[in-house]
């Protein structure tokens, strides 16, 4: 964050300085040069006495080498020439895990990147306990991807992709005990395989794909067999069933004159039938039947 009241403060005591120093030299322009060259002097120490720390950022200070205090966020103040001040951001912070190359438990070439997370939670142990802890913190989460990954199969590796993140956040946290940060969160984000082996997955999932198709398709068939055995029975027992349906399937068809209706009936049938009227209608009487009555 732009520290903009100290350079306000530097040009107001500048500004009165310059004036104080024309003042003088009316009077006297020799004592006015090294009162400016001092006055000048004073204020670019008092305006490097004042700090501003933004609300996500605190200011670690070391008075002669050694550690002080930490102080911030807000405007505070220092003893110049005396006191040093490094800024720490305190925000989360995402950095990217580089593209790695791991073999899996079950031998199988892989190549992972990934992205993780994580603050500073104390500054002093950040910034005094390790050198440049983002650089330490980035090569932890390196290695521990690598290990991680290196005791899981394939399989394991493409469906337990948050199970894998939380296994190596616990060993960089574990590793990064008391260097003073905290790790918010880990996410693999691409896993590479080659394509030989992308080729063979595709070729097992489109047969599994098959193989699930042909026993939903078999079964659908086995429950219609069912339900058609079912109504055959059912018309079975029912002697003008068959005949019903005929006429709803004949119904079915449609009133367009296009459409054509064919019934085929045996010849046997047809005589049985001409037989039977002939008998009972003889030289145009109606003959009865034995066992009947009119």
């Amino acid at each position: 964050m732009i520290n903009y009241i100290s350079g306000l403060v530097f040009v107001v005591l500048l500004v009165i300085g310059a004036a104080i120093a024309i003042v003088i030299g009316l009077v006297s322009p020799i004592v006015a040069v090294p009162f400016a060259v001092v006055w000048f002097v004073a204020a670019v120490i008092a305006s490097s006495s004042i700090k501003l720390a933004a609300q996500w950022e605190q200011a670690l200070v070391f008075r002669l080498g050694k550690y002080h205090n930490i102080r911030g966020p807000g405007l505070f103040l220092i003893v110049p020439l005396v006191d040093q001040v490094r800024m720490i951001d305190i925000r989360i912070r995402a950095t990217d895990i580089p593209a790695q190359q791991v073999i899996t438990k079950d031998n199988v070439p892989v190549t992972i990147n990934g992205v993780f997370f994580f603050k500073v939670d104390n500054v002093a142990d950040a910034v005094i306990k390790v050198q440049d802890y983002r650089y330490a913190i980035s090569q932890y989460a390196q290695t521990s991807l690598r290990d991680v990954i290196g005791q899981m199969t394939l399989d394991q590796l493409l469906v337990e992709r948050e199970q894998i993140g939380k296994a190596i956040e616990a060993n960089v946290e574990k590793d990064i005990e008391g260097w003073g940060l905290e790790v918010t969160g880990i996410r693999i984000q691409d896993i590479n395989m080659p394509e030989e082996l992308k080729k063979m997955m595709s070729r097992q999932a489109s047969a599994e794909r098959e193989k699930r198709a042909t026993i939903t398709k078999a079964e659908g068939d086995r429950e219609a067999s069912d339900n058609l055995a079912a109504a055959a029975k059912t018309m079975a027992a029912s002697p003008g069933a068959m005949q019903l349906r005929t006429l709803q399937t004949i119904d079915g068809l449609g009133p367009t004159a296009s459409n054509t209706v064919v019934l085929g009936i045996p010849i046997d049938v047809m005589d049985a039938v001409h037989s039977f009227t002939r008998g009972r209608h003889r030289n145009g009487r109606l003959v009865q039947p034995p066992g009947e009555s009119i």
